[in-house]
């Protein structure tokens, strides 16, 4: 294998890998868990910031209620599909760049 397509597959590879395995971890690590916001954490301190804007709850569909609900059930099947299509070919076309030794952004 070439190194441009070698890189190619190596971008990719991490674009998939950061959408079923960075974001869950990421969003968790923020508070956002199965057994719901885990107090004193950036997630508790945004529920408290959305519910005081809101006059004392957390609106459906918010910033706060979208997060949650990944960190309690993980990612849809569309949303895994979606990013990792987005992220896996800019992975694939970042990896390909740098395996020219071309500086990102330069050659496209």
């Amino acid at each position: 294998m070439t190194s441009k397509p070698k890189g190619a597959a190596i971008g990719a590879g991490l674009g998939a890998g950061v959408v079923l395995i960075g974001i869950p971890v990421a969003i968790g690590a923020l508070g956002f868990t199965g057994a719901g916001i885990t107090a004193g954490s950036i997630a508790a301190k945004m529920m408290s910031a959305a519910a005081i804007a809101n006059g004392g709850g957390v609106a459906a569909g918010s910033t706060v209620a979208v997060l949650q609900s990944i960190g309690a059930a993980g990612l849809s099947l569309g949303a895994k599909i979606g990013l990792t299509s987005l992220l896996g070919s800019f992975g694939a076309a970042i990896g390909a760049q740098l395996s020219k030794g071309d500086p990102p952004g330069q050659g496209f």
